[in-house]
């Protein structure tokens, strides 16, 4: 059975003035006024004629008699047993206004009823200029580089087909609620439900090599919230703080936009992951680095043990935190994966995780796992942030992981995904020429990058692309302005054989035809 749009409140028409008398004309004015201002929409049902005398304090005649103006002249429309509406016919067109003020009396009849135009709205005076703060230009940038891409290739972790946990999932969200444990209820523990750090601390030692106990681990709702959690935490307002260059774009955006762009000492990244020496001669008394060890975002490689070594003794000699960023360590496709640097100095490393990549990004859980000394603070910071993550999935992850559905599923995903980035390596080396683009080198994780050829545009061909139907981000941006190179993010994602390759010939498209005009444009 149809649900019907119930009648809204009119908060918008504000109080009559009783002592000018001729109540109805002045809510005949004001209904005409709000509907004007688009305050009430075309179609919208307005309460009850009982019900709004009630709440003005007025009689039901008064009502009445100010419904039958507007009716009269176009603005509502009644139906019997289905109430009054505001006309659905002034969504059609503009109107002047111009009959509004002589029909304004109760006996009057416009000369021209607005049956299919829509009355002008009020004139006012121009307002002042508004000033953007440097911030809100900042946020708004930010906004615009992280707008999700559409769910076509190559958009990262678009959980679809194989690599998407439904049934499972469902079946488990359904037990939890009807076992209550899910049920709404007052505030959580800003650390998360007891049940999932547990079943956290319990996969990251089996999975990561990560030492922690349950009170360590606090649940976030993604990396994004982990990042944000350790810089309100570790750095003060002229503290200097490490960041892998390139980098993912949510840490260098937090810094910027937090007060810390002068203080962010962008070191650079080689075949063996951040260059710690070159970071200790850029900044020796830096107090926190933030890095991706297992799997580089977004050039891929891990950091080497030696780096890894060098960068704890950095750490521990200089007092400084290491965040660990592990946003999908688990698809490595060659070998074991890599061990959690905070396996090896607990003490000394905020540990990251998240569910987003390797379930799907819609869920919104992640984790933090943080020295005992930091449990206070995180805790502290997330109650002003947002108290907690939703409870009731927190249950339904907790019951995928201690029963087993997680190990499996990380196995069936990374078999697809192994899968699908052979055959996209394949698709890049038969359709895009190498003077054009080549790839990145690399044995893990759930995106590829195409490096794109010198003087190339990929913020262009980013744009390119997506209106062409592939969803791509540029490189660039993830570098500092004196290192940028362009290239482009391709996501594995759950795609199928035949559209990796439309999309790999899309995209050769758009990059032959930006070579073709940059080279006209040389010439020229």
């Amino acid at each position: 059975m149809a649900r019907h749009r119930h009648a809204m409140e009119l908060p918008s028409i504000g109080k009559l003035d009783r002592s000018a008398g001729q109540l109805a004309r002045q809510l005949s004015t004001l209904l005409r006024e709000a509907i004007r201002r688009g305050e009430l929409k075309p179609g919208e049902l307005l309460p009850s004629t009982r019900h709004l005398a009630s709440s003005l304090g007025v009689s039901r005649g008064t009502v009445l008699e100010a419904f039958e103006q507007l009716i009269a002249e176009g603005y509502l429309e009644a139906q019997a047993g289905a109430g009054t509406r505001v006309a659905t016919a002034l969504a059609d067109g503009p109107d002047d206004g111009r009959n509004d003020e002589r029909n304004d009396g109760p006996n009057d009849r416009p000369h021209h009823r607005p049956t299919t135009r829509t009355p002008a709205r009020d004139v006012h005076e121009p307002a002042a200029p508004r000033q953007f703060s440097t911030r809100a230009t900042a946020f708004a940038e930010l906004g615009r580089q992280f707008s999700p891409l559409p769910p076509v290739p190559f958009a990262v972790s678009v959980p679809l087909g194989p690599t998407a946990p439904d049934d499972v999932w469902r079946r488990l969200g359904n037990r939890t609620r009807a076992l209550r444990a899910a049920a709404p209820s007052g505030y959580d523990d800003p650390q998360g439900v007891p049940a999932l750090r547990s079943a956290i601390a319990d996969y990251v030692r089996r999975s990561r090599s990560v030492h922690c106990t349950p009170e360590q681990v606090i649940v976030t709702t993604g990396t994004q919230q982990g990042l944000y959690l350790s810089c309100q935490v570790l750095l003060d307002a002229d503290d200097l703080a490490w960041v892998e260059d390139p980098a993912y774009r949510g840490i260098t955006g937090i810094l910027e936009s937090t007060g810390h762009q002068r203080g962010m000492v962008r070191v650079p990244v080689d075949e063996a992951g951040i260059d710690v020496e070159a970071g200790r001669a850029m900044a020796e008394h830096a107090r926190a680095a933030f890095v991706t060890p297992s799997h580089q975002y977004p050039l891929g490689m891990p950091l080497s043990m030696a780096r890894r070594n060098a960068l704890l003794a950095w750490a521990r000699a200089t007092g400084a935190w290491i965040v660990e960023d592990d946003y999908d360590s688990e698809l490595r496709y060659v070998g074991h994966p890599f061990p959690s640097l905070q396996g090896l100095a607990p003490e000394l490393v905020v540990y990251l995780g998240t569910f987003s990549k390797i379930l799907f990004p819609s869920l919104r859980l992640g984790y933090a796992i943080v020295p005992p000394p930091l449990v206070p603070a995180f805790c502290g910071a997330r109650v002003l942030i947002d108290r907690h993550s939703p409870s009731a999935d927190q249950h339904v992850v907790a019951a995928f992981i201690d029963e087993g559905h997680l190990d499996r599923h990380i196995r069936r995903v990374r078999l697809v995904y192994a899968d699908r980035r052979q055959h996209l390596i394949a698709a890049i080396a038969r359709w895009i020429p190498d003077e054009l683009a080549w790839l990145q080198p690399g044995d893990q994780g759930m995106h590829l990058v195409l490096w794109l050829a010198e003087g190339t545009d990929d913020q262009r061909i980013a744009s390119l692309a997506i209106e062409a139907g592939v969803s791509v981000r540029p490189v660039s941006p993830m570098y500092s302005a004196t290192n940028a190179r362009p290239g482009l993010v391709l996501g594995l994602g759950g795609y199928s054989d035949d559209q990796i390759d439309a999309a790999v010939k899309t995209l050769a498209k758009v990059l032959t035809s930006a070579a073709r005009s940059r080279a006209a444009s040389r010439a020229g």
